[in-house]
Protein backbone atom coordinates (compact mmCIF):
# COMPACT_ATOMS: atom_id res chain seq x y z
CA UNK A 1 0.00 0.00 0.00
CA UNK A 2 1.69 3.18 -1.21
CA UNK A 3 2.30 5.68 1.89
CA UNK A 4 -0.55 8.72 2.50
CA UNK A 5 1.26 12.02 1.50
CA UNK A 6 1.21 14.03 4.66
CA UNK A 7 1.83 17.74 5.31
CA UNK A 8 4.38 19.97 5.96
CA UNK A 9 4.74 22.34 9.12
CA UNK A 10 3.96 25.31 6.93
CA UNK A 11 1.28 23.66 4.76
CA UNK A 12 -0.14 22.92 8.14
CA UNK A 13 -0.15 26.42 9.44
CA UNK A 14 -2.11 27.22 5.72
CA UNK A 15 -4.81 25.13 6.05
CA UNK A 16 -5.64 25.79 9.86
CA UNK A 17 -5.68 29.49 8.61
CA UNK A 18 -7.61 28.91 5.73
CA UNK A 19 -10.05 27.37 8.19
CA UNK A 20 -10.27 30.02 10.01
CA UNK A 21 -11.03 32.61 7.68
CA UNK A 22 -13.61 30.33 6.45
CA UNK A 23 -15.15 30.04 9.85
CA UNK A 24 -14.54 33.92 10.11
CA UNK A 25 -16.71 34.52 7.09
CA UNK A 26 -19.42 31.99 7.76
CA UNK A 27 -19.47 33.59 11.41
CA UNK A 28 -20.35 36.65 9.77
CA UNK A 29 -22.35 35.65 6.99
CA UNK A 30 -24.87 33.68 9.63
CA UNK A 31 -24.61 36.39 11.94
CA UNK A 32 -26.21 38.37 9.31
CA UNK A 33 -29.03 36.59 7.34
CA UNK A 34 -29.83 34.03 9.96
CA UNK A 35 -28.69 35.45 13.54
CA UNK A 36 -30.26 39.16 13.59
CA UNK A 37 -33.63 37.76 11.73
CA UNK A 38 -33.34 34.78 13.99
CA UNK A 39 -33.12 36.94 17.47
CA UNK A 40 -35.71 39.65 15.62
CA UNK A 41 -37.95 36.67 15.31
CA UNK A 42 -37.77 35.19 18.79
CA UNK A 43 -38.68 38.28 20.50
CA UNK A 44 -42.35 37.87 19.43
CA UNK A 45 -42.89 34.43 20.99
CA UNK A 46 -46.33 34.29 19.75
CA UNK A 47 -45.58 34.33 15.76
CA UNK A 48 -42.39 32.13 16.95
CA UNK A 49 -44.75 29.64 17.85
CA UNK A 50 -47.21 30.12 14.75
CA UNK A 51 -44.53 29.75 12.22
CA UNK A 52 -42.99 26.81 14.76
CA UNK A 53 -46.34 24.72 14.79
CA UNK A 54 -46.79 25.37 11.11
CA UNK A 55 -43.15 23.25 10.05
CA UNK A 56 -45.09 20.38 12.00
CA UNK A 57 -42.20 17.58 13.32
CA UNK A 58 -39.69 19.98 11.69
CA UNK A 59 -40.35 21.97 14.17
CA UNK A 60 -38.45 20.85 17.14
CA UNK A 61 -35.59 20.14 14.53
CA UNK A 62 -35.58 23.92 14.11
CA UNK A 63 -35.38 24.65 17.41
CA UNK A 64 -32.21 22.48 18.36
CA UNK A 65 -30.48 24.12 15.43
CA UNK A 66 -31.42 27.43 16.36
CA UNK A 67 -29.99 26.44 19.90
CA UNK A 68 -27.23 25.01 18.78
CA UNK A 69 -26.05 27.96 15.96
CA UNK A 70 -26.32 30.39 19.04
CA UNK A 71 -23.63 28.78 20.73
CA UNK A 72 -21.01 28.68 17.92
CA UNK A 73 -22.04 32.12 16.73
CA UNK A 74 -21.28 33.69 19.65
CA UNK A 75 -22.22 36.86 19.55
CA UNK A 76 -26.00 35.66 18.92
CA UNK A 77 -28.01 36.09 22.27
CA UNK A 78 -29.47 33.03 23.32
CA UNK A 79 -32.11 34.17 26.48
CA UNK A 80 -34.69 35.15 23.41
CA UNK A 81 -34.23 31.47 22.05
CA UNK A 82 -34.67 30.01 25.19
CA UNK A 83 -38.16 32.12 26.43
CA UNK A 84 -39.72 31.14 23.03
CA UNK A 85 -38.86 27.41 23.17
CA UNK A 86 -40.89 27.30 26.38
CA UNK A 87 -43.62 29.33 25.14
CA UNK A 88 -43.62 27.06 21.55
CA UNK A 89 -43.11 23.89 23.13
CA UNK A 90 -43.90 24.20 27.05
CA UNK A 91 -41.26 24.25 29.91
CA UNK A 92 -40.45 20.25 30.10
CA UNK A 93 -40.24 19.95 25.91
CA UNK A 94 -38.61 23.44 25.77
CA UNK A 95 -35.90 22.30 28.10
CA UNK A 96 -35.56 19.02 26.55
CA UNK A 97 -35.09 21.09 22.98
CA UNK A 98 -32.85 23.84 24.03
CA UNK A 99 -30.45 21.63 25.90
CA UNK A 100 -30.46 19.37 23.30
CA UNK A 101 -29.14 22.00 20.87
CA UNK A 102 -27.07 23.65 23.28
CA UNK A 103 -24.96 20.46 24.01
CA UNK A 104 -24.38 19.69 20.08
CA UNK A 105 -23.41 23.17 20.07
CA UNK A 106 -20.76 22.76 23.15
CA UNK A 107 -19.99 20.01 21.16
CA UNK A 108 -19.13 21.89 18.28
CA UNK A 109 -17.34 24.91 19.69
CA UNK A 110 -14.83 22.51 22.25
CA UNK A 111 -13.95 20.46 18.71
CA UNK A 112 -13.07 23.92 16.40
CA UNK A 113 -11.53 25.30 19.01
CA UNK A 114 -9.00 22.21 20.31
CA UNK A 115 -8.35 22.23 16.21
CA UNK A 116 -7.42 25.89 15.32
CA UNK A 117 -6.57 27.31 19.00
CA UNK A 118 -6.78 30.78 20.48
CA UNK A 119 -7.30 32.29 17.60
CA UNK A 120 -11.15 30.76 16.80
CA UNK A 121 -11.62 32.30 20.50
CA UNK A 122 -10.35 35.70 19.49
CA UNK A 123 -13.21 36.01 16.74
CA UNK A 124 -15.32 36.61 19.06
CA UNK A 125 -13.59 37.68 22.76
CA UNK A 126 -11.59 40.18 22.81
CA UNK A 127 -8.09 38.67 24.33
CA UNK A 128 -8.27 40.69 28.21
CA UNK A 129 -11.96 38.81 28.58
CA UNK A 130 -9.77 35.63 27.80
CA UNK A 131 -7.03 36.48 30.52
CA UNK A 132 -9.11 37.26 33.58
CA UNK A 133 -9.92 33.92 33.06
CA UNK A 134 -6.48 32.35 33.08
CA UNK A 135 -6.93 30.96 36.66
CA UNK A 136 -9.07 28.26 35.39
CA UNK A 137 -6.72 26.28 33.43
CA UNK A 138 -4.71 25.63 36.40
CA UNK A 139 -6.88 26.34 39.78
CA UNK A 140 -7.18 22.95 41.30
CA UNK A 141 -10.72 23.99 42.05
CA UNK A 142 -11.46 24.12 38.07
CA UNK A 143 -13.84 21.86 37.78
CA UNK A 144 -15.74 23.22 40.28
CA UNK A 145 -15.10 26.67 39.31
CA UNK A 146 -16.38 25.65 35.71
CA UNK A 147 -19.84 24.19 37.12
CA UNK A 148 -20.01 27.32 39.47
CA UNK A 149 -20.09 29.95 36.94
CA UNK A 150 -22.30 27.86 34.21
CA UNK A 151 -24.79 27.61 37.12
CA UNK A 152 -24.90 31.37 38.16
CA UNK A 153 -27.77 32.64 35.47
CA UNK A 154 -26.16 36.10 33.62
CA UNK A 155 -22.58 34.79 33.56
CA UNK A 156 -20.94 34.78 30.12
CA UNK A 157 -21.64 31.02 29.33
CA UNK A 158 -20.70 31.54 25.50
CA UNK A 159 -17.16 32.71 26.53
CA UNK A 160 -16.80 29.89 28.87
CA UNK A 161 -17.82 27.54 26.51
CA UNK A 162 -15.38 28.72 23.77
CA UNK A 163 -12.71 28.93 26.75
CA UNK A 164 -12.53 25.54 27.84
CA UNK A 165 -11.24 24.17 24.34
CA UNK A 166 -7.72 26.20 25.53
CA UNK A 167 -7.86 23.86 28.65
CA UNK A 168 -6.66 20.32 29.06
CA UNK A 169 -10.17 19.20 30.28
CA UNK A 170 -11.48 16.12 28.99
CA UNK A 171 -14.18 15.65 26.63
CA UNK A 172 -16.37 13.91 28.87
CA UNK A 173 -15.96 16.44 31.85
CA UNK A 174 -16.45 19.18 29.57
CA UNK A 175 -20.14 17.81 28.88
CA UNK A 176 -20.97 17.04 32.04
CA UNK A 177 -20.02 20.56 33.42
CA UNK A 178 -21.63 22.63 30.81
CA UNK A 179 -24.99 20.40 30.35
CA UNK A 180 -25.33 20.22 34.10
CA UNK A 181 -24.03 24.20 34.71
CA UNK A 182 -26.99 25.34 32.03
CA UNK A 183 -29.60 23.58 33.17
CA UNK A 184 -31.05 25.76 35.89
CA UNK A 185 -30.72 29.14 33.49
CA UNK A 186 -32.78 26.72 30.82
CA UNK A 187 -35.45 26.06 33.54
CA UNK A 188 -36.08 29.37 34.51
CA UNK A 189 -36.22 30.96 30.94
CA UNK A 190 -38.13 28.07 29.12
CA UNK A 191 -40.49 28.08 32.17
CA UNK A 192 -41.09 31.99 32.45
CA UNK A 193 -41.78 31.15 28.51
CA UNK A 194 -44.36 28.16 29.04
CA UNK A 195 -46.05 31.04 31.64
CA UNK A 196 -46.42 33.66 29.21
CA UNK A 197 -47.81 31.21 27.05
CA UNK A 198 -50.58 30.45 28.92
CA UNK A 199 -50.80 33.67 30.17
CA UNK A 200 -50.03 33.42 33.55
CA UNK A 201 -48.06 36.43 33.42
CA UNK A 202 -48.04 37.25 37.42
CA UNK A 203 -45.95 33.82 37.67
CA UNK A 204 -43.88 34.49 34.61
CA UNK A 205 -42.94 38.07 35.95
CA UNK A 206 -41.71 36.31 39.30
CA UNK A 207 -39.56 33.62 37.48
CA UNK A 208 -38.49 36.37 35.34
CA UNK A 209 -37.76 38.93 38.27
CA UNK A 210 -36.22 36.21 40.35
CA UNK A 211 -34.16 35.40 37.24
CA UNK A 212 -33.07 38.95 37.02
CA UNK A 213 -31.78 39.30 40.37
CA UNK A 214 -29.92 36.08 40.57
CA UNK A 215 -28.44 37.17 37.34
CA UNK A 216 -26.86 40.48 39.06
CA UNK A 217 -25.76 38.42 42.07
CA UNK A 218 -23.95 36.00 39.48
CA UNK A 219 -22.41 38.32 37.65
CA UNK A 220 -21.21 40.25 41.01
CA UNK A 221 -20.08 36.88 42.11
CA UNK A 222 -18.22 36.26 38.91
CA UNK A 223 -16.30 39.43 38.43
CA UNK A 224 -15.34 38.75 42.07
CA UNK A 225 -13.67 35.14 41.58
CA UNK A 226 -12.21 37.15 38.52
CA UNK A 227 -10.76 39.32 40.74
CA UNK A 228 -9.64 37.12 43.20
CA UNK A 229 -7.20 35.23 41.03
CA UNK A 230 -5.79 38.43 38.95
CA UNK A 231 -4.88 39.83 42.22
CA UNK A 232 -3.47 36.23 43.33
CA UNK A 233 -1.44 36.10 40.01
CA UNK A 234 -0.35 39.27 40.41
CA UNK A 235 1.06 38.52 44.19
CA UNK A 236 2.13 34.90 44.02
CA UNK A 237 3.10 34.86 47.58
CA UNK A 238 -0.56 34.54 48.37
CA UNK A 239 -1.80 31.35 48.25
CA UNK A 240 -4.62 30.95 45.11
CA UNK A 241 -8.02 29.00 45.57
Amino acid sequence: MPNKPTLTQKQKKAAALATLVLFILLSLAVFWFVGRPMVRFAKEPELFRQWIAGLGLWGKAVYVGMCMLQVVVAIIPGEPLEICGGYAFGGVWGSILCMLGLFLGSVAVFWLVRRLGQPIVEIFFPPEKLDKLHFLKSSPKRNFLFWLIFTIPGTPKDLLCYFAGLTDLRWGTWLLLCTAGRLPSVLTSTVGGSALGGKSYLFAALVFGGTLLLSLVGLLIYRGVCRHHEKARKNPEEPED
